[in-house]
């Protein structure tokens, strides 16, 4: 039998009886339906959390911190632990396997001012600019990384809502607040209360070019502000000639001392491996994979499980194309013995009847993927409150928050749930198929 009669054959059959066709088709809809938007939660789920977690700094960033918190195999914290970090144990770190590159991290004090009245003391995170790239720092909004050092007017990198809420004008009544523009002109002064400063010189204000964050509002980018380690050491040495002599070497020492060391690794599937081999060297770390663990593991198993919701619908569908088959066998015994003595080989009347079966779980698989993302679309618009009383706490799962997406359909989801649908097809038919082989001719013929 050629494939186009058996086309037009088994479409056919499938039309003889249209109200069982379409009652079996929508329970494979149902299943088609189960599945996809149960999987497509969970990947949303999982997603969203991801990302979230990502906000907080790069998945395949290892942090060796001056105080260092001791975390468990379960991600939970035990102790911390005081730990001397230098450019000894960087050396010691640059020569692991899989470690791609090493910057220490020192923390200094300085005040900003803006058009010479509106000023924020802030916090400045020092790093080797050239590693910026490597650990994920989001682009610029108005320059690029790549920029020469400028030793004559040095460059900080500043995050949107430092300009946007932290100046403010010290001298009016209420400390009026100001939103720096990336134009704006900033000097940049050097501050620390630790140390005493010479009464008889005066800290040096510098100016700077200012590069913005391009970050999304919950990162920790947003809060931040960075410079290249060979500019701010030069500011530094300069800050040290304002100091009185006692203090001076021991503001010096501190300077070659870090707050913590950012270890970037060319995997994330080697963050466990380069953390044990830190730990030889006596040294405690962490990583954000670390707290991540255990809720991946709770959202795996959580797709797991609604995954096998929809499968047991599948299931259903699946019994009900069997018994539309078996009854189909039943009606057109007459017609399979016809085949036969016409000369049908077996294996067309299989393959006849499996054919029939395939197109009911196509049908019903294609149709349950077109309402799949109709439902999706409607999940994400409507969702957010419902997800998040149901999750307890959004921010755990990374469901809450601006355009966050609660149902994620990746193209592969399809494809595999109308595979997956009309395999079931195959399968559920394919018993009733061997039934309809077995028939006799002769019975076949006889049949009312």
């Amino acid at each position: 039998m050629k494939m186009i009669d058996m086309l037009k054959l088994g479409l056919r059959n499938l039309g003889r009886r249209k109200a069982r066709t379409a009652l079996t088709v929508m329970g494979v809809v149902i299943g088609t339906i189960s599945i996809v938007i149960m999987i497509s939660i969970g990947i949303g789920m999982n997603e969203n959390y991801t990302k979230q977690v990502m906000q907080l700094g790069s998945l395949n960033t290892i942090t060796v911190g001056k105080y260092q918190d001791v975390i468990d195999s379960d991600g939970n914290y035990v102790d911390y632990k005081e730990q001397q970090i230098n450019d000894a144990l960087i050396e010691q770190i640059k020569a692991l396997d899989h470690v791609k590159v090493v910057s220490g991290v020192v923390e200094g004090n300085v005040q900003l001012t803006a058009r010479g009245k509106y000023q924020s003391n802030m916090s400045l995170y020092v790093m080797d600019k050239s590693t910026f790239e490597d650990f994920d720092f989001p682009p610029l909004a108005n320059g690029s990384y790549n920029e020469e050092v400028n030793f004559k007017k040095p460059t900080i990198f500043v995050g949107p809502n430092i300009l946007k809420y932290y100046f403010y004008n010290p001298k009016s009544r209420n400390y009026d607040q100001y939103e720096v523009q990336p134009t704006d002109p900033v000097t940049l002064t050097i501050q620390n209360w630790e140390y005493q400063q010479d009464p008889k010189k005066k800290a040096r204000k510098y100016p700077v070019n200012m590069y913005v964050f391009d970050c999304d509002e919950n990162s920790e980018y947003n809060y931040n502000t960075y410079m290249d380690k060979s500019e701010y050491e030069r500011l530094y040495h300069e800050y040290l000639k304002t100091l009185n002599v006692k203090d001076r070497k021991k503001a010096e020492k501190k300077m070659r001392e870090y707050n913590n060391i950012k270890v970037c690794v060319d995997n994330v599937k080697y963050i466990d491996e380069v953390q044990e081999k830190i730990k030889e060297l006596g040294f405690y770390s962490s990583s954000l994979t670390q707290y991540t663990k255990s809720s991946q593991e709770t959202s795996k198993m959580l797709q797991m499980v609604l995954g096998g919701v929809g499968a047991v619908a599948m299931l259903v569908s699946a019994i009900s194309i069997a018994n539309t088959m078996v009854m189909s066998i039943y009606e057109r015994t007459k017609e399979i013995g016809v085949m036969k003595v016409l000369g049908c080989y077996v294996r067309d009347v299989k393959r006849l009847f499996l054919f029939e079966a395939a197109m009911i779980g196509l049908i019903g698989g294609i149709i349950g993927i077109i309402i799949s993302y109709i439902m999706s679309f409607f999940i994400n618009k409507f969702g957010g409150k419902l997800f998040e009383a149901i999750m307890s706490t959004g921010s755990l799962w990374g469901m809450t928050g601006e355009g966050a997406k609660f149902s994620i359909i990746p193209l592969w989801l399809p494809v595999a749930a109308a595979g997956f649908a009309m395999l079931v097809g195959v399968v559920s038919g394919f018993a009733p198929a061997n039934k309809a082989t077995k028939i006799s001719a002769i019975e076949a013929m006889r049949n009312e």
